[in-house]
């Protein structure tokens, strides 16, 4: 059953057209990813649907009964209450049956305390103190006070934090509390806008888990691209105005956007070869200038004239162009922290953190929100002083730093006189060029940074820092405010760094990619795991397991023996390798064959075919099958081969 559909919706402001034409429908339980770079109208979409904006075309229908909620970046969330009694307010009708029966209960006690006689009045009290238990306990009033504090505590909102007044929290700690009402409300479409933002890592892993089994329909706006993998059942992208919806999760309409973009690219070009082919038929007809050959020629125009022509497919959008540069290698040994220790009044972060980081190591630090991850870099960077403990660079080591709360830009500048004021050096046609690479381009140069969007920010700190040389890059949350094509090319960058990488990210996609090294404060001190992501978690995984079973059993596991577990390795990643090997060959001998068969075409075409229209037609057809079936079995080669 369709819950909610969006049919042709058009949005201007003045002379800027924002959304055109944009269709879709979701059924019950479907749970939709909106995508597009940042301005696309991803939000707008958002406030078309809850009403706030008015379409300046097309409609929005809701199926009738079902409830919209919408968590937005900006909660507005503004109250004197407690984070507890906010809670409370998402369940109205319990609390009113709550009161109606607590009002009953003293009613009937009434009588006993006076000892009045159990009349008519008395027994339709008890009447309906029971029915009114009995629908408070289907409707969950029972256990929805529990419910608030599991919510709460999942959502990094500890017992200490429940009776402070919303107005004393963080901005991150609204947009949380704002989820957790959300969730708690369990609405019919649930609309989330950035729903990661401010969450960590073991949160975000949470909150995927609870969105996969909800049962009613979600849509996500979101740049976390691990999140929508896990969660997106239909991907919505936005460019260029239009929307095009995919099945799937993102990864797989990532696959589909290459594969529809290659084939729209290849009919427009077999198009214009037939138009250049027609068009060169209809000038040597008329060359010839008989009677038949300007029939002929005529004849073919009309065929031109009435042939629907294809639009050249539409670039991507711009994204951002970057490479970091370095100063010169470095000493083996970059970084050595010795018995590094830090807390707060009242907020123990780390203690005796101890490492040494050598060049070429990606290290990616991990833990919760509020271990210190963060501070860590800080300290590194000489910007937080530690209570104990130090560090040393090694030899020749220059560092670039990216902080993600961006206190290196000035507000009163511009974006030009921001970045000229750095590298004095460089004329202002290579400013600006810079500036270019990173999509400030026009008036956007004259903007102040004070009114720069969060994205904008973050891409003006990073062509900061591509223009100073080093060999050392320490980065705190470097995808915040980026758009996914704007996350690649920064991932694209820094695996063609050569130096060494220190950073924290709440973004997994990026950690995976990047990775070799986990620094892990969860327990408050350091636990270095040298391996990828992937195997960091499948680390955690075997010990969640181990602990599980020394748990139930009271003995620890038996374990596989070291000689043993590589065997069975070896012999698991032998069986894969022959599995692999077949699958190469047999994707090499179709590939061989259908060349074949393109070469044999080509030649007819060349040869006895070349003025038989007919025979030319099917072999075009023919010839753009093999050529679609070769491009699907390239990329499978390609797949194979990586």
């Amino acid at each position: 059953m369709i819950s909610i559909s969006c049919d042709n919706l058009s949005l201007s402001f003045g002379i800027d057209t924002i959304l055109e034409s944009v269709s879709f429908s979701l059924n019950d339980g479907d749970k939709l990813g909106i995508v597009g770079v940042n301005g696309a109208g991803k939000s707008t979409l958002f406030r078309l649907i809850t009403g706030e904006y008015h379409a300046d075309s097309g409609a929005v229908y809701v199926a009738k009964d079902k409830t919209v909620g919408l968590l937005e970046q900006n909660t507005g969330l503004q109250s004197d209450r407690s984070v507890y009694e906010e809670m409370l307010l998402s369940f109205p009708a319990l609390r009113r049956m709550e009161d109606r029966i607590a009002s009953l209960e003293a009613a009937i006690a009434a009588y006993e305390t006076e000892n009045k006689p159990h009349d008519e009045a008395f027994d339709r009290l008890v009447a309906s103190f029971a029915e009114q238990s009995e629908a408070f306990e289907a409707e969950g009033g029972y256990s929805y006070k529990n419910r608030i504090r599991a919510m709460l505590t999942q959502l990094g909102f500890g017992e200490d934090l429940w009776s402070i007044p919303i107005d004393r929290l963080s901005g991150g700690q609204k947009t949380r509390l704002a989820l957790v009402r959300l969730l708690l409300q369990e609405p019919d479409i649930l609309m989330l806008d950035e729903p990661t933002n401010h969450l960590d890592i073991d949160t975000l892993t949470w909150l995927e888990e609870h969105l996969r089994s909800y049962k009613k329909t979600i849509l996500v706006v979101s740049h976390d691209r691990y999140f929508l993998d896990k969660i997106a059942t239909k991907i919505l992208e936005i460019e260029h105005k239009r929307g095009t919806l995919y099945n799937g999760n993102y990864s797989s309409y990532q696959e589909q956007k290459i594969k529809n973009r290659e084939i729209e690219e290849k009919h427009y070009q077999n198009q214009q070869r037939e138009i250049a082919r027609i068009e060169a038929y209809i000038e040597q007809q008329r060359r010839w200038n008989r009677e038949r050959n300007i029939i002929a020629a005529e004849s073919r125009q009309k065929q031109l004239d009435k042939m629907v022509k294809l639009d050249r497919p539409t670039a991507a959008p711009d994204k951002i162009r970057l490479q970091f540069s370095k100063s010169g290698e470095s000493g083996n040994d970059v970084l050595e922290l010795n018995r590094l220790s830090k807390s707060y009044p009242g907020k123990p972060l780390f203690s005796d953190v101890s490492a040494m980081i050598r060049k070429h190591d990606h290290v990616f630090v991990y833990g919760p929100n509020g271990c210190g991850k963060s501070t860590l870099l800080k300290i590194i960077m000489d910007r937080v002083t530690p209570d104990r403990g130090d560090y040393e660079y090694g030899y020749n080591v220059t560092v670039g730093y990216y902080d993600q709360e961006q206190q290196e830009l000035d507000e009163e500048n511009t974006v030009l006189e921001e970045l000229w004021s750095s590298y004095e050096n460089l004329t202002q046609t290579e400013i600006r060029n810079t500036l270019a690479l990173f999509l400030f381009r026009g008036d956007d140069i004259e903007k102040k940074v004070s009114v720069l969007s969060g994205g904008e920010k973050a891409r003006l700190t990073l062509a900061k820092l591509i223009l100073s040389k080093m060999n050392v890059l320490i980065l705190d949350e470097p995808t915040n405010h980026l758009d996914i094509p704007s996350r690649e090319a920064l991932e694209n960058a820094l695996l063609s760094f050569d130096g060494t990488i220190i950073a924290v990210s709440h973004d997994r996609y990026f950690i995976k990619k990047l990775a070799n090294r986990i620094f892990d404060l969860s327990a408050h001190t350091l636990f270095d795991f040298r391996g990828t992501y992937e195997e960091y978690l499948a680390y955690r995984e075997l010990k969640k397991n181990e602990a599980a079973a020394a748990d139930a059993f009271g003995t620890v596991p038996e374990t596989v023996s070291a000689g043993k577990e590589q065997f069975l390795k070896n012999k698991a990643d032998a069986a894969q390798r022959r599995r692999e090997e077949r699958a190469r060959k047999k994707t090499a001998e179709a590939i061989a064959k259908t060349e074949a068969e393109i070469e044999e075409i080509d030649t007819e075409m060349a040869g006895e075919a070349a003025m038989d229209y007919k025979r030319l037609s099917e072999l075009q057809i023919r010839k753009d099958e093999l050529e679609e079936a070769l491009l699907l079995l390239y990329e499978e080669e390609e797949a194979q081969n990586a």
